[in-house]
């Protein structure tokens, strides 16, 4: 018997905002979600599986139309045709109360109710699967106690949406424990929820698959599902990947011997290894972080938006290599010998004591910034503030993060030392 455990596929996930970063590849990077489902639905006919798990999130949300309800339907029949069955439970994105429009599901396909926990058995397989659906987008009750026993006999599998006991980053939704899920005495758990894969527990076998699809860069590496085997009373499980967008997160550390004609050389061989790592023919989309001490810290200061031009070079060069740059970060320090200029007793002394003084004291940086930096977002159009406060989050400098004020601060003071030429030409 085998079967596929997938989650959190958020079909059609909006993800709003690409349209802020010129040169980016919109349209597929807006149809990943639905390539991924296809690759899982290809998988599913190659592997001849016996069905396929959901543990929720199908749906990123109310679909604003039929289209995306009639293409998941779609893969199902897919999956009808091939004598593969599906079972589902909602989760909080595609919960009963959130997904206004329905559509009838092929014959194959078995969501599970969301007014309390059921069982279907499967008596060709010995295989017994019980779920239980989100009835709204908030659950903050464990639906683990109202699950059934074992069915004894029958190898057992629960099919569950939640956090477990809390997980970074992710809602707490359905929180329940280990030892409560072992309590039912079920033989798999297919949990969904968490958006990194994760084994939780080996005996009985928790997992959560991660999503089928990253959908940004705080979503980093292979995206895809479990395949599983049960024959003899043993489980052997497989990670497969079936992401069509692979992003990723790329430190490259500069040195003062790298020079500008340098940097295309030194960021493509990172481009290169990330992509060859990853494998695979997928769309590479890259969140490049130069960090380390070099002189192209005050050459940035000077001509701002040098490196992250340059980072585009390198990856115009790349062949055979499908890459997109979505970021750059710069997280640089300058060579010059900032303590010698403190001891001047010249306007310039004075400006790097006074950013020392700054940045020793966060709640003295906190009351310089706030005012400076409300004036600044309050002239901003409404519209634009809205969207930098829904879409672009970590692009926004926040008065409350300490670490995100003295970045700004270094970035002040870098400009003012590279136009005034320091590190170049000290007296």
């Amino acid at each position: 018997m085998r079967f596929i455990h997938a989650a959190d596929l958020h079909i059609d996930s909006p993800l709003r905002g690409l349209n802020r970063f010129e040169g980016a590849p919109v349209a597929r990077l807006r149809s990943a979600t639905r390539q991924a489902l296809t690759r899982l639905v290809d998988l599913a006919i190659d592997e001849q599986v016996d069905f396929v798990l959901i543990a929720g999130d199908l749906y990123d949300r109310d679909w604003q139309d039929f289209h995306t309800g009639l293409f998941v339907r779609e893969q199902m029949v897919r999956l009808g045709r091939a004598g593969v069955k599906v079972f589902i439970v909602q989760g909080n994105h595609d919960a009963q109360g959130v997904i206004s429009r329905q559509l009838p599901w092929p014959d194959n396909v078995k969501v599970f109710s969301s007014r309390s926990a059921e069982t279907i058995k499967l008596d060709d397989l010995r295989v017994a699967i019980h779920g239980h659906s989100f009835p709204d987008r908030e659950v903050p009750e464990d639906l683990v106690p109202g699950y059934p026993m074992a069915v004894p006999g029958y190898v057992n599998i629960g099919l569950l949406h939640t956090s477990l006991t809390g997980a970074e980053g992710h809602d707490t939704y359905a929180p329940t424990s280990l030892d409560t899920l072992r309590s039912k005495g079920y033989d798999y758990w297919a949990l969904g929820h968490v958006h990194a894969r994760q084994v939780v527990c080996d005996e009985p076998r928790v997992v959560y698959p991660g999503n089928l699809q990253g959908r940004h860069a705080r979503e980093t590496g292979p995206k895809g599902c479990e395949l599983v085997s049960v024959a003899g009373g043993r489980l052997d499980a497989t990670f497969v990947p079936l992401d069509v967008v692979r992003w990723h997160q790329v430190d490259v550390v500069l040195n003062p011997s790298h020079s500008l004609d340098a940097l295309p050389r030194v960021v493509g061989e990172a481009l290169q290894a990330a992509v060859a790592a990853a494998g695979g023919e997928r769309l590479h989309a890259m969140r490049i972080r130069l960090t380390g001490e070099t002189p192209l810290h005050t050459h940035e200061a000077r001509q701002p938006g040098t490196l992250a031009a340059a980072v585009q070079a390198a990856a115009q060069d790349l062949a055979d290599a499908d890459v997109w740059i979505e970021k750059v970060q710069l997280a640089l320090r300058s060579p010059v010998d900032r303590a010698q200029l403190a001891q001047r007793t010249d306007a310039l002394g004075e400006l790097v004591r006074w950013v020392d003084d700054l940045a020793a004291e966060p709640q003295a940086l906190a009351s310089f910034g706030q005012p400076v930096l409300a004036e600044v977002l309050d002239k901003l159009p409404a519209e634009l503030r809205q969207a930098l406060t829904r879409e672009a989050a970590d692009d926004v400098p926040q008065w409350e993060d300490a670490g995100a004020m003295l970045a700004l601060l270094k970035d002040a003071e870098a400009t003012l030392l590279a136009h005034l030429n320091v590190g170049e030409e000290q007296p």
